[in-house]
């Protein structure tokens, strides 16, 4: 089986300012200390062309760092991320949208940076707005937009420019009931599309082992397991309790 996704020795650092008062500050006439985090540190693993992968761990574990640095928004420290060829789209609300422009644009410009020409996204332009359900509110910028309304054209995006691998980083369904009940039947047909290579990060574990053909688990940006879906979600829960006693 040929690999859509290869991780190799990937780590991401932050840099982040130091908690210092204002009087020590001034005192060491200095504003920008800075300290360097750590989220992920030499993680490597490969995902088969055709299955899903969940990514498990608890707050802080760096599962949507992993993520954005495979869909190529955060550039490593170091290592490597081989998509094999493969295109690729990221479906996390809160990351992608150009708030002045309006979600037309938004559409064309996700499109663009998905690797679609122009010519078929607009092909797909009547689906995605059909879709979202946000009638004239399409033509107005993002920046008007409501968290429901922006997870409604993210989502939508994602479902119909369909790309060879799709990463979901804790959305499965989003929007009001109606939308809810729409957008979950949509995602259940992509992930079951035997042709699509899916990672999933989300904290649902009955929803990780009904979706998924393997499990990683990481834990302060290292991987602690990866492999059976049961095992390593029941050595994670049993990790898990360790730490709320």
């Amino acid at each position: 089986m040929t690999n859509a996704i290869e991780v190799s020795d990937l780590y991401v650092s932050y840099k982040g300012l130091k908690k210092i008062s204002i009087k020590q500050s001034i005192a060491k006439f200095k504003f920008n200390q800075t300290e360097i985090f750590e989220a992920l540190k030499g993680v490597s693993f490969n995902v088969e062309e055709g299955k899903i992968l969940g990514i498990i761990g608890k707050n802080g574990s760096g599962k949507s760092t992993l993520l954005r640095a495979i869909s190529g928004i955060f550039s490593p420290d170091k290592g490597n991320v081989n998509l094999n060829n493969h295109s690729i789209s990221l479906l996390s609300i809160g990351v992608g949208f150009q708030t002045k422009l309006t979600g037309y644009e938004n559409i064309i410009l996700s499109g663009l940076l998905l690797g679609f020409s122009e010519e078929e996204i607009r092909k797909k332009i009547p689906k995605i707005i059909e879709f979202s359900e946000l009638g004239d509110f399409i033509y107005k910028p993002v920046r008007t937009y409501s968290s429901g309304m922006y997870s409604k054209l993210s989502f939508s995006i994602t479902a119909i420019l369909e790309t060879d691998i799709i990463l979901i980083d804790e959305v499965l369904s989003v929007g009001d009931i109606h939308f809810k009940e729409k957008s979950s039947k949509k995602m259940n047909e992509i992930i079951k599309d035997e042709t699509k290579t899916v990672v999933i990060v989300s904290h649902n574990m009955s929803t990780m082992r009904e979706l998924c053909d393997k499990i990683l688990w990481l834990n302060d940006g290292v991987v602690m397991e990866i492999g059976d879906t049961n095992d390593v979600i029941s050595h994670y829960e049993e990790f898990m309790k360790t730490l709320n006693k």
